[in-house]
């Protein structure tokens, strides 16, 4: 087995996780990144895999590696953020490390940040669960995601979540298509804010959408590539 997950220390007892790759409208990705800046998250670990893409990421001139895991004791939850897409012959094995660790560490819960393509683009967020009981929870908050599909690592978490009977959802900020969508994103942050008690501003996520997209559309067509390169075209998934 090629992938770990190489973390330091854990200082939040029995957290939730929050897990975001590039997919669909970047909605996971831009809503990670903005929590990574927003709450000035602390750097605990990577996820590494020989099948990674060889890119390192630049922030402010300090090398950071491409899936990067932070936590915030204050407000209780452990992040696992990625800055490229996951590709699908290495989805299965990095999702049972990530869930072999998320249970060493006694989480509660995991949380899959995602999009979810629609043609009516009402920056609704859906959810999905792995059990009835998970989906009440979280029924009052979100759009009920009754049918279609969640791909890629995404989607993959959550199969062994089902496998394992460990607790796992999807949050999925509905956007029209693969372009960068930070509204989307801020819509999935403010469900969060919401179901914790949180107060995670998103103001600047809305100020600066088109600056985001800008930046952030490489990744996107990079994303795109890699799903029109799949045998089988679905509808809609994260």
């Amino acid at each position: 087995m090629d992938t770990k997950v190489v973390v330091d220390r854990v200082d939040v007892e029995n957290p939730i996780v929050l897990t975001s790759f590039p997919g669909i409208g970047l909605v996971g990705t831009i809503a990670s990144s903005h929590l990574i800046m927003e709450l000035n998250l602390e750097w605990i670990g990577v996820v590494e895999s020989k099948d990674l893409p060889p890119v390192a990421t630049l922030m402010d001139g300090i090398i950071l590696p491409p899936v990067r895991v932070y936590q915030s004791s204050e407000l209780g939850f452990v992040l696992i953020h990625s800055d490229v897409p996951i590709f699908p012959h290495i989805a299965y094995e990095m999702s049972e490390k990530i869930l072999d660790w998320v249970m060493e560490i006694k989480a509660k819960r995991i949380y899959s940040l995602a999009g979810v393509a629609t043609f009516e683009d009402k920056k609704r967020v859906f959810g999905a669960a792995t059990s009835k009981e998970l989906l009440d929870e979280i029924k009052d908050y979100v759009e009920i995601f009754k049918s279609g599909t969640i791909s890629g690592i995404a989607g993959s978490i959550l199969n062994e979540c089902v496998a394992r009977k460990f607790p796992g959802l999807a949050l999925l900020g509905e956007t029209l298509g693969f372009n960068p969508d930070p509204r989307a994103a801020a819509e999935v942050i403010n469900v969060l804010n919401k179901m914790f008690g949180w107060s995670i501003s998103v103001e600047k996520l809305i100020k600066e959408a088109e600056l985001i997209e800008a930046q952030m559309q490489k990744l996107a067509e990079q994303t795109m590539m890699q799903e029109m390169g799949k045998k089988e075209e679905l509808p809609m998934y994260g």
